[in-house]
């Protein structure tokens, strides 16, 4: 029969069930320590393979970061000695690296593209610019509409008044000194007309600027342009004004100047109430200018024709010498009409823009 040999004193024999006595938990737990150590996850696939199917990427991030810890990195610091022959050795990676010059410095250093910074401008070939139109312009098309709204609302309030006055250019009354004054309204009105004529006409000279003068001037909008155009003709109107004032003073009674003055005003509004549809038709429904100058010249020639009538009507028709009211018109109407258009060439030809 086999003894225990771990005890010295002599004991009565046992059976061999009661030996196996000893407690097996630590070697259990040993056997179990030593299991975990010997299967512990080397890459993060065994990790993530643990971990149930529906796991969140949170926690498949969280289990890799309690499975494996960074550990920082230790550079040898020996010299390199395996390099090739001819070559120099290798430099350590703390050292600050050098490029060559083929690296920095190439054939497209120096193009726009590689430097955001700065402007590199416009690559290819620029497209053809879209012409100016007045339909195309914001603020002359406003202008436009709210002067032609303007002249309607004040030609309801002035219609009997015009009326009275185009009958008059047809059936002069007897006495044609004796006509009736207007009132403020009415000079308001006429006023507002004369203002809009000059915008129109410096709208109509625009148009032949830009096909007989040049397309391009050194304003910066052709807005501006036409503003310059606009003060020439106001101001051919107030000089031309004066100097009928002036030469009628010395030559003619008060009466008959207030008379001329008031039909002279008359006359201009009706010129622009003629033009306004040259320019719709001009700006937005394409109407040649070979179409259009002509309708100017009628309308020119006509108001001309009614000034000289007129002119005749106040003036000389007691009078009867046809020489002078000749003399008369072309010094004070036709001469300021030819400096008003050598005025306009000449500023036109000094703001053009020569190639």
């Amino acid at each position: 029969m086999r003894q225990d040999t771990l005890h010295t004193d002599p004991q009565p024999q046992q059976p061999a069930t009661e030996i196996i006595d000893i407690p097996q938990e630590p070697v259990v737990e040993l056997k179990a320590d030593t299991q975990q150590h010997k299967h512990k996850p080397a890459t993060t696939y065994e990790v993530l393979r643990q971990l149930p199917k529906d796991a969140t990427p949170a926690q498949q991030d969280s289990a890799i970061q309690a499975h494996f810890q960074p550990q920082p990195i230790h550079y040898s610091d020996r010299p390199d000695t395996l390099h090739l022959p001819g070559h120099d050795a290798g430099k350590s990676v703390f050292e600050p690296a050098e490029l060559p010059k083929y690296y920095k410095e190439n054939f497209f250093s120096a193009d726009s593209m590689f430097h955001p910074e700065l402007n590199g401008g416009r690559y290819g070939m620029a497209g053809d610019p879209v012409p100016y139109t007045i339909r195309g312009d914001n603020m002359i098309t406003s202008l436009l509409l709210g002067s032609f709204v303007l002249a309607l609302v004040a030609f309801s309030g002035s219609r009997f008044f015009f009326l009275r006055e185009l009958k008059a250019l047809v059936y002069p009354p007897k006495g044609e000194s004796d006509t009736l004054g207007e009132t403020a309204n009415e000079v308001r009105f006429q006023a507002f007309l004369v203002i809009l004529t000059s915008l129109l006409l410096a709208i109509l000279y625009f148009f032949w600027a830009r096909t007989y003068v040049g397309s391009t001037y050194i304003v910066d909008t052709q807005l501006q342009l036409i503003g310059i155009f606009f003060g020439i003709i106001t101001g051919y109107f107030v000089v031309k004004a004066l100097l009928y004032t002036t030469v009628d003073w010395v030559f003619f009674d008060m009466k008959k100047n207030r008379q001329w003055l008031r039909a002279l005003l008359f006359i201009t509004s009706l010129e622009g109430l003629l033009l306004f549809p040259l320019v719709m038709l001009q700006s937005y429904f394409n109407l040649s200018l070979q179409n259009g100058i002509i309708y100017f010249l009628i309308v020119l020639i006509l108001v001309k024709i009614i000034a000289f009538y007129k002119c005749f009507l106040i003036f000389f028709r007691q009078i009867g010498n046809f020489l002078q009211i000749i003399l008369y018109f072309c010094a004070l109407e036709i001469t300021p009409l030819v400096a008003l258009w050598a005025t306009l060439v000449l500023t036109s030809n000094l703001l053009k823009v020569n190639y």
